[in-house]
C-alpha cells in the first residue's frame, strides 16, 4: 500500500484530548500538535464566499467560473513565464511495440529546460493525449518514472520505479497501459522530484524550505506544480499528431490533485481521472489528521485559497468537462467522510448546469492506490469522450 506523506512515527497514533482556546482559560501555550489553539474557532469562520453554491440564484455559471479561476490563479502568486519556443529535442527512443518511448527535453517556462517522457503510438494521428500526472509518496528519486517505464536508466532507477509501480500501481506502469490503447502520453517531473530534484541529495525536510523561499518570492510549490502542467497541456496542443479535442488528465494521489487542478485551470484538457486525492477542509485540517505536519501539503495548497474555495469547489471550476474521481474506503489518508461530502459538493454544481452525466465519483473496496480495476475504468471512461 502507498503512504506517500507520513513516516513511520507519524503513523502511530497517540490518543489525546484537544484543548480549545478560550477567554475564560489561559492554557499557557499557543499551538498542540502543530495546530494552533484556536483551530476550531478558524475552521468555523471559513465560509467560502466564492464557492458556486454561494452565489446568487441569477449569477450567471461562465460568468462565475471565470472569476472563480482567476481567484486560484491569484493565490498561486508569480508563476514562471510561459515558454514562447519549447524547442523540444528527443534524447533517446525505445520501440515498445504498439507505441515508441522518447525522452525529450523541453522549455517547460523561459526560465526552466527540463527531460520528459512522451509515448506516442504507431501509425497516423489524431491520437488522443493524456497527460500522466505522478503522485508524491515522499518517493523524490523517480517522479515521471512513476508513470512510465523508464529505459536507459540506472539500476537503482529502475528498480525503485519498478518497486513502485507495484506498491501504487498495482504492478502497472500507468502510462504505458494508455500507450498501448492508442494514447499519446506525456509526463513530467514535478519540481523537487528526480531529473528536477535537489542537486545536494534528496531531503524530505527541504520541501518546506522550498515552498518557503519560493513565497518569498512571491511564489508558490503549488502554483509551479500547476503552472508546469497547464504548460504540459499546452506542449501536447502543438503536437500535430494529437487530437486537440480529446487531451485529458490522469493521477493518483498528489497526481489526483493535479489532475483536478489542471482541469480547473485550463480548457486546453478536456477531462480527467483523480485517483485518491480529493476531500474538504474540515476534515483535512483536523487536529488528528496526519497530514498537517507540513512537508508534502505545500505541493497542494495555495497560500490564502480557503479563503474563497474550498478544495471541492476549485475542482468544481473543471465543469461541465468529463471527471471521474475514485477513492478507496480504507484509504487512511483520506477519511471516507471528507471524500463523501466533497464528491456531494462537486456532484450539485455539475448537476445545477446539466452535466450531471459527465461527472462520475465512485468510492472502491482499496487504500489508497490504483488498482488495475481502476486502471481499465479509467480508459473506459475516457474513451467515451
Amino acid at each position: 500500500m502507498c503512504c506517500p506523506f507520513c513516516t513511520s512515527a507519524q503513523k502511530q497514533k497517540k490518543p489525546f484530548v484537544w484543548q480549545e482556546s478560550s477567554t475564560d482559560t489561559c492554557l499557557h501555550f499557543g499551538l498542540q500538535r502543530e495546530m494552533p489553539v484556536f483551530l476550531n474557532q478558524a475552521r468555523e469562520q471559513l465560509s467560502f464566499p466564492m464557492a458556486w453554491q454561494n452565489q446568487l440564484k441569477k449569477t450567471k455559471y461562465n460568468k462565475w467560473r471565470k472569476a472563480a479561476r482567476q481567484v486560484v490563479f491569484d493565490c498561486m502568486g508569480t508563476l514562471p513565464p510561459t515558454t514562447k519556443d519549447f524547442d523540444c529535442q528527443i534524447i533517446d527512443s525505445e520501440d515498445r511495440g504498439k507505441y515508441i518511448a522518447y525522452k525529450v527535453e523541453l522549455n517547460i517556462s523561459d526560465w526552466e529546460r527540463i527531460p520528459a517522457y512522451l509515448l506516442r503510438p504507431k501509425g497516423e494521428g489524431k491520437f488522443p493525449a493524456v497527460l500522466m500526472l505522478h503522485d508524491h509518496g515522499a518517493k523524490f528519486s523517480i517522479g515521471k518514472e512513476k508513470v512510465i517505464k523508464p529505459f536507459n536508466v540506472s539500476e537503482a532507477v529502475m528498480k525503485d520505479a519498478e518497486s513502485w509501480s507495484v506498491t501504487c500501481y498495482d504492478g502497472n506502469f500507468v502510462g504505458d497501459f494508455y500507450a498501448e490503447n492508442g494514447y499519446v502520453v506525456f509526463a513530467i517531473d514535478a519540481l523537487f522530484w528526480s531529473e528536477r530534484g535537489r542537486k545536494e541529495g534528496i531531503d524530505y525536510n527541504a520541501q518546506q524550505a522550498l515552498a518557503s523561499n519560493l513565497q518569498q518570492l512571491g511564489m508558490s510549490l503549488c502554483g509551479v506544480i500547476t503552472a508546469d502542467d497547464i504548460r504540459s497541456a499546452e506542449f501536447l496542443q502543438s503536437l500535430d499528431y494529437v487530437d486537440k479535442d480529446r487531451i485529458f488528465s490522469v493521477g493518483l494521489s498528489m497526481g489526483s490533485h493535479r489532475s483536478w487542478m489542471l482541469n480547473a485551470c485550463s480548457d486546453i484538457v478536456k477531462g480527467g481521472v483523480a485517483v485518491c486525492w480529493i476531500t474538504n477542509s474540515d476534515q483535512q485540517m483536523s487536529s488528528e489528521n496526519h497530514r498537517n505536519t507540513g512537508g508534502s501539503v505545500y505541493t497542494m495548497s495555495l497560500p490564502f485559497i480557503r479563503s474563497y474555495l474550498d478544495f471541492p469547489h476549485v475542482a468544481s471550476i473543471a465543469c461541465p468537462k468529463p471527471m471521474y474521481f475514485i477513492n478507496g474506503d480504507h484509504d487512511k489518508l483520506f477519511p471516507l467522510k471528507g471524500v463523501l461530502e466533497a464528491h456531494e459538493t462537486m456532484r450539485e454544481v455539475w448537476e445545477s448546469q446539466g452535466a450531471g452525466q459527465h461527472f462520475r465519483s465512485e468510492i472502491w473496496d482499496a487504500p489508497h492506490f490504483f488498482s488495475k480495476g481502476m486502471l481499465e475504468e479509467s480508459l473506459k471512461f475516457l474513451n467515451q469522450y
